[in-house]
């Protein structure tokens, strides 16, 4: 089981900047360098150590599809590094199919010091009011080999991978994984909650999952959802967690208004913590913390 973190150790606080798919011109998500590097600084001042980057389609109107070109994401990396040059660049590798060539090459031109890694495949399912599906059935694909690939390449490049868990079998492989030398040890662990065909973001779960995680693992909870998100968060706190919130994972503050943007969300992470009794890590210390210093 993961060990316990004291009430008066440090708490790492991520934002999730943007996403994969959320149309920005129906919400307030970060597409551009510049957007997203204001939205980095933003989440910095608010008191977030680390930034989950993902890349967009920089052409005109194509800002709410994915890129995986190596430029885009130097240019969107090199701006959030010029405007916070002490954030801890973490960047997404999630992509359907088996291909992680894009992943791969966005991870060898700008070196984060760590990067999603998903550890397990999910049916990626969501109904309408109606009963109708939200979007076409489809299956997040990450079969043991591609995990092993990207792995592979994270540990070359001296990247920290942060394992995302949708599902319970999900979490439990990953102490699999690490015995089989696939991981690094101790893992980095993110609960996804709230996802329909996932986890559900239910706080009563957490101390069962704390309890399958692998012996000194590092772990974080990504809430999906609403305001019944910040009860979660709050119970990951109380655990020992780590906390991690942007507009990639909900567009609304724990009083069910809509947010602004990136500050506000991590600014309500920034409260739970206090009110929890656990102080906001630095950047430095979150790379103490989360073993990046030990990959250098």
């Amino acid at each position: 089981m993961a060990d316990f973190q004291g009430p008066n150790d440090a708490v790492v606080l991520t934002c999730a900047l943007t996403g994969v798919l959320t149309n920005p011109a129906q919400h307030p998500v970060p597409v551009t360098p510049k957007e997203m590097a204001q939205a980095a600084l933003d989440a910095a001042n608010a008191g977030a150590a680390i930034v989950h980057v993902h890349l967009r389609d920089q052409r005109p109107n194509l800002g709410h599809l994915p890129s995986w070109e190596p430029d885009v994401a130097e240019s969107i990396v090199t701006a959030i590094r010029e405007a916070c040059p002490e954030l801890v660049i973490n960047l997404t590798t999630g992509i359907m199919g088996s291909d992680v060539s894009g992943p791969i090459a966005c991870l060898e031109r700008v070196r984060p010091e760590m990067a999603a890694l998903n550890a397990g495949s999910l049916n990626y399912l969501k109904l309408r009011s109606n009963h109708s599906w939200a979007w076409p059935p489809l299956l997040f694909d990450n079969p043991v080999a591609k995990i092993e690939a990207m792995a592979k390449a994270m540990a070359r490049l001296g990247v920290v991978p942060e394992c995302e868990c949708f599902d319970t079998g999900i979490v439990r492989s990953v102490g699999l994984l690490e015995q089989a030398g696939v991981l690094p040890s101790p893992p980095n662990i993110s609960l996804v909650m709230g996802v329909a065909s996932g986890m559900p973001a239910k706080a009563e779960w957490l101390p069962l999952l704390v309890e399958e995680m692998p012996a000194g693992a590092r772990w974080q909870v990504i809430g999906i959802g609403r305001e019944e998100v910040w009860a979660l968060h709050r119970r990951c706190a109380e655990l020992g967690g780590h906390l991690r919130s942007g507009v990639e994972d909900t567009f609304y503050l724990p009083s069910g208004e809509k947010t602004s943007g990136n500050g506000p969300l991590v600014e309500a992470l920034a409260v739970i913590a206090r009110e929890v009794g656990r102080p906001i890590a630095s950047p430095e210390q979150a790379r103490r913390s989360l073993g990046i210093r030990d990959r250098q």
